[in-house]
């Protein structure tokens, strides 16, 4: 635990200087244009489709018909604003991880970590792969615990467990790419992965804070590469 909130505080440190802050807000903003601009070419065929689904014989056999018909006049464009604010926030750390991490790496790394040999056991096509594996089961996996929205506390704990996956799954293959070898990526990973999963767990907490969680991913980024490379030289010192 205390490994991973001194990468919390360090990550807090790196933010600070002006060419993180620089990195803080484009992302965001670029998820933002490409969310908006989708919703302006495609809300109307969205609210149709989404109408129709709700308004299916499967849905009214499955909650009741009048309540199918009554949720889908009042919910669905909530629905919608939801779904669109989890695919701008989903777009915010893919863009984080395959375009700023790197920046993110090398900047952290001769700043804090000069001495750490490149061994660039990771490449381009892995950080693809490793994004839209990540991002794939997290979206799965999101629709499936939708129903436990129906107990609150439950959910929440849900979504906190299935965001710190996402969280641990999509920075540390990026955060180790440049510095571990391939052998090194896998052993990091096995001895590290409850701070990991606890780092993960933690920036998922910042999700539920808003504009703030819009922001966090370059943030929660800095984080798993202090963790990461601070890892990285533990195993190659031990």
């Amino acid at each position: 635990m205390k490994d991973t909130f001194s990468a919390l505080i360090e990550a807090f440190r790196s933010l600070l200087q002006p060419k993180m802050l620089g990195l803080l807000l484009w992302p965001m903003l670029a998820s933002t244009i490409i969310g908006l601009g989708a919703a302006f070419f495609f809300w109307g065929s969205w609210v149709g489709a989404l109408t129709r689904l709700l308004q299916s014989e499967l849905l009214a056999r499955w909650v009741g018909e009048g309540v199918s018909g009554t949720v889908s006049h009042y919910l669905v464009v909530l629905i919608l604003i939801i779904l669109l604010f989890l695919a701008v926030y989903l777009t915010t750390l893919l863009i984080t991880a395959v375009f700023a991490m790197p920046v993110m790496v090398d900047h952290i790394a001769r700043k804090n970590y000069p001495d750490l040999e490149r061994n660039k056991g990771g490449n381009l096509t892995g950080s693809l792969s490793n994004t839209a594996v990540a991002i794939a089961a997290y979206s799965i996996a999101w629709v499936l615990i939708l129903p436990s929205w129906l107990f609150a506390p439950l959910a929440i704990v849900l979504h906190i467990i299935l965001t710190a996956f996402l969280n641990q799954r999509l920075f540390r293959y990026d955060a180790l790419a440049e510095h571990a070898s391939k052998a090194e990526i896998g052993k990091v990973i096995e001895r590290s992965s409850t701070k990991l999963y606890l780092l993960g767990g933690i920036a998922g907490l910042l999700q539920f804070v808003p504009v703030i969680n819009l922001l966090s991913p370059v943030y929660v980024g800095l984080a798993f590469i202090h963790l990461c490379l601070a890892e990285l030289q533990r195993l190659r010192q031990s």
